[in-house]
Formats: structure tokens, C-alpha cells, sequence
């Protein structure tokens, strides 16, 4: 049975327009790599280090917890007392002997945390998505992490004893400009996109694929997100869908590096036809939102909605205490595979080993199972991290998903291949309610045949933002479509009364 936690609302913000990089200068600076150490980092022990860290709006754990949403596991209770930077803090002094003052932001969008960096804004750690921190990479901002932060003997790196294989493999995989992301970047929380529905009204079939979007079925009934990035990649899967659900397509042997030059489509046939699908969609959803389709879907004003499968969990969990079901669904035409990872900045490290230290620090705590499931709880999103050895994680997914022992109705759900990298692993196979497939599950361990068909955003250079970004105003900013016969009527008639008076003012001119 699902317990009753608490899950903050609003988390992926995303900006309508991107300021195109081409518009801002950006200074590159060599940083060369810094194999950081405890000892390196405690010179000059009297002095604080001040960590300047900014990461998402309501994206890490800000303690005081009530005793009642103790988190009772196998292993021991986890509680959040404090908040997670207070906890780092005292962390950091105890175990490596010298203080640390964490400054700490947020920020609204990745378009927004990027404008500041440009603008002139300083920080040593950064929480960004993954096409924005490739961004990053490729305009060379970012310091790489050391290679002592990898040592897997050192019991405090949590993060490289603890990521998922799923997740390393990825990181590994995915390149810019030749290197890996994880030479960069370690990630933090991850999901997919998907439709959340009303199971009563909308059938599973017609919840996954993009075109739901513009299905006339649900006229007014439908949200979709109001930022171009997400916008972009649904309408590709939609205009796209016959091509990516044909056998032929399914079964290339490079279906996968395939999928993802698809869904990054954007010549500019495929721009037009993603605005022209755009705009018919503007006529059919309910509204374009960030925000209120949580509340539009608890609440009944709409019947599907566009979702990060983070936010996506904490909807379903809301209409659960109303005993009203909604389910989630991946599209079958590709879903998108998002990420967020700390990077370090070559603009606020400044080759400061000890700065340095104390960022892969920071990650590290936050790395640890039990601060993992701390801030998982307190977010409502899933950790790249799995814990290795450490058996916490898996429970809280227990603690959270699972059974109850007088369950009748029960189903097994493969975990394996995000815990230890073997889809058929069997020692992570977790026993749910029947009614828990297709539900919280499997938004937040999405299934391996969901995952087979996710693609990643890849970052778009200055050129193609702006072009993607006029689209996007044509879409959001006027509907050609929506100007009714009348109206377009009375616009001749105007602009030829207009051109009748100049036409007379002149020729009267003329004549005087």
C-alpha cells in the first residue's frame, strides 16, 4: 500500500524562450584537472570555505520533519531534522576537520541559471539538466571532477559507490565534443515524460502516445507544457509517430541512435510541421501550464495531462488521499529520458583545490543512501543513485510501493536494471498491488520496455534556439488558425479605408 509522504510540488520551471548564446560573450578559461584530496583541501585550516551552490526551486531537503513521517525501514529509521545544507556542513567539518559555509540559491529554469552565469553571477556548484550542463561543456565553463572523486576505495564517495549502473552507463556513454558527460557531470534526480490520466475517462491506449494532445475526444480536457523544449519534443513524437511505431523502425539494429536523431529533428521541415501541430493543439488543450495541471487533474478540470513522472508520482499520490485513481502512461512513440547533474564552474572555482574538495563533497553527501532517500521524499523525484551494497534505497521502494502481506491482487516489478544493471536480476524484484503497475511504480521506476524508447534532448546551438524560439513565439504569441472569417473581413475592409484616405488626402493635396 502506498504511504502517506509529502511531496513538494513544482520543480522542472521551464522557460518560454531561450536567450540564444550567440547574443552573450562567454570568456573561456583553462582550468586544468584537479586530483583533490582531504589533505590538499585542509591547508590553512583556519579559514572557512564559503561553497557558493544554486540548484532548483524546492529540490533538496529543508528538514523538520514530524515525527509521523519517520520513514521506518528494514534497516533503520530515516528522519530530516535539519536541513540537508546544515547537515552537510557539520558532515564536512567532522570528517574532513575543516569548516565549510554552503551560500545557497535556487533558480527557476535551466534558461534562467544560464542567463545569470552570462550575466556575471558566481557559483562554485550547479544543478542544471543535461542539456543544459552539455551546453555548458561544450562552451568549456565547467571544471572536471577529479579523478579522486571516482576512487571507489574512499568510503565518503558515495556517489561512485552508490550511482546506478543504468545511470553510470549512460553518463559514460553520452558525449560532447568527445568526452564523456562523467567526466563533468554527476547526476542527481532523473525520470521520463508521460501522460497522467483519468483511467474512467481516457483508455491506457489513448494516454500513450503524443497525439492525445491533439485528439479532438478531449477538447479542452488536455494540458501540455508551456515551455518549447518539452513542447518541441511531444509534437515530434506525434507528427513522427507512424514512422516510430513501425516495425521497420522498431526493429534497426541502431534503433536507439535512430530514435534520439529523430526526436532532435530539427531541420527545417520538421520546425514547421512541429508549429503547425502546435497550433492545432492550441485550439484542442485546456491550457499551456507548468504548474496547474497537478491541481487541473486532482481537481477533475482536465482528463490528461503532460508530465514529468516526478511530478507525475505527486499527482497520482494526491488524488489517492481523495480516493480518486489517475494512472500514467509513456508514449509509445519515444519518451524523453531527462536528467539533472551537478557540474563545477571555472568561474567560481578558480583552481581552488580546496573549493573543489568541498563541491565533490557536497555531491557526495547528498549521495549517501540515507540522504538520498531524505531528499527523494521531501522532492518527489527518483536519485540516479541505487546504493551499491547499501540495501536502503531498494526498501524505500519497498517501504513506499510494495505489498502489504495480505495483498491478494499482487504483481512483481524487475527493478534489476536499475539496482545492478541485469533487468532479470531477481534479488531486486520488488512484489506491488496489481493496481501499482502503470501507476506511482512505474512513473518513478519507469519499466525496461519504456525506458527501451527514450531519448535524450541533446543541447541546440545558438543557430537552431533561434529558430526554434520564433516557432515557438508563432505558436504561443498569435493562431492564424483562430482568426475567424468576419475578423479578417473587417481587417481588409480597414486597411482599404485606410488606403482610400491617403489616396484622397493626396490627390486633395495635389489639387490646393
Amino acid at each position: 500500500m502506498r504511504k502517506n509522504v509529502r511531496r513538494a510540488c513544482s520543480l522542472f520551471l521551464a522557460a518560454c524562450l531561450a536567450v540564444p548564446a550567440a547574443l552573450l560573450t562567454v570568456k573561456p578559461a583553462s582550468v586544468q584537472a584537479q586530483d583533490t584530496t582531504a589533505e590538499e583541501a585542509s591547508a590553512e585550516e583556519d579559514d572557512t570555505i564559503v561553497l557558493r551552490v544554486s540548484n532548483w526551486e524546492e529540490y533538496i531537503d529543508l528538514g523538520d520533519w514530524d515525527e509521523e513521517e519517520t520513514i521506518d525501514l528494514e534497516s533503520g529509521d530515516i528522519i530530516g531534522e535539519n536541513s540537508m545544507i546544515e547537515d552537510f556542513e557539520a558532515w564536512y567539518e567532522e570528517t574532513y576537520g575543516r569548516k565549510v559555509k554552503v551560500e545557497y540559491s535556487t533558480f527557476g529554469t535551466n534558461e534562467d541559471l544560464y542567463n545569470m552565469l552570462t550575466l556575471g553571477d558566481v557559483y562554485d556548484l550547479v544543478c542544471p539538466s543535461e542539456y543544459m550542463f552539455m551546453k555548458l561543456m561544450a562552451e568549456d565553463m565547467l571544471v572536471p571532477l577529479s579523478d579522486h572523486f571516482y576512487d571507489t576505495s574512499d568510503p565518503n564517495n558515495y556517489y561512485a559507490i552508490g550511482v546506478s549502473p543504468y545511470i553510470k552507463g549512460i553518463f559514460d556513454a553520452k558525449t560532447i565534443g568527445g568526452e564523456p558527460w562523467s567526466k563533468y557531470a554527476a547526476g542527481y534526480m532523473w525520470g521520463v515524460t508521460g501522460i497522467v490520466y483519468n483511467p474512467e475517462v481516457v483508455t491506457a491506449e489513448e494516454a500513450s502516445t503524443w497525439k492525445i494532445l491533439n485528439n479532438s475526444k478531449f477538447k479542452r480536457q488536455v494540458t501540455i507544457k508551456d515551455n518549447v523544449r518539452d513542447s518541441y519534443f511531444a509534437a515530434v513524437g506525434a507528427i513522427k509517430s507512424d514512422l516510430l511505431t513501425s516495425p521497420e523502425f522498431l526493429n534497426d539494429p541502431n534503433y536507439s541512435l535512430r530514435l534520439e536523431e529523430e526526436m532532435n529533428d530539427v531541420s527545417p521541415e520538421t520546425i514547421q510541421a512541429v508549429q503547425d501541430y502546435l497550433q492545432t493543439v492550441k485550439n484542442n488543450v485546456y491550457s499551456f501550464e507548468t504548474d496547474s495541471g497537478k491541481a487541473d487533474m486532482i481537481t477533475g478540470k482536465v482528463v490528461a495531462n503532460y508530465q514529468w513522472s516526478g511530478d507525475g508520482t505527486y499527482t497520482m499520490d494526491q488524488a489517492d488521499e481523495d480516493d480518486f485513481t489517475l494512472a500514467f502512461a509513456v508514449p509509445v512513440e519515444s519518451t524523453n529520458i531527462y536528467f539533472d547533474g551537478w557540474v563545477m564552474l571555472k568561474s567560481g572555482l578558480s583552481q581552488d583545490p580546496a573549493k573543489q574538495h568541498a563541491a565533490e563533497a557536497f555531491i557526495n553527501f547528498n549521495s549517501r543512501p540515507d540522504n538520498v532517500i531524505r531528499n527523494m521524499y521531501y522532492i518527489g523525484y527518483t536519485s540516479v543513485i541505487s546504493g551499491g551494497d547499501d540495501p536502503r534505497i531498494l526498501e524505500y521502494a519497498d517501504w513506499n510501493y510494495g505489498a502489504e502481506e495480505d495483498e491478494e491482487e499482487t504483481a512483481d516489478y524487475p527493478l534489476g536494471y536499475f539496482f545492478s544493471g541485469d533487468p532479470d536480476d531477481e534479488d531486486y524484484m520488488v512484489t506491488v498491488p496489481a493496481d501499482q503497475i502503470n501507476r506511482q511504480i512505474s512513473a518513478m521506476y519507469p519499466p525496461q520496455e519504456a525506458i527501451a524508447r527514450s531519448s535524450i534532448m541533446v543541447y541546440f546551438d545558438a543557430d537552431v534556439n533561434e529558430k526554434i524560439n520564433q516557432m515557438w513565439i508563432n505558436v504561443r504569441c498569435y493562431n492564424i488558425y483562430q482568426i475567424p472569417v468576419w475578423a479578417w473581413c473587417l481587417a481588409v475592409l480597414i486597411i482599404g479605408g485606410i488606403v482610400f484616405f491617403l489616396i484622397r488626402s493626396r490627390r486633395k493635396k495635389n489639387y490646393d
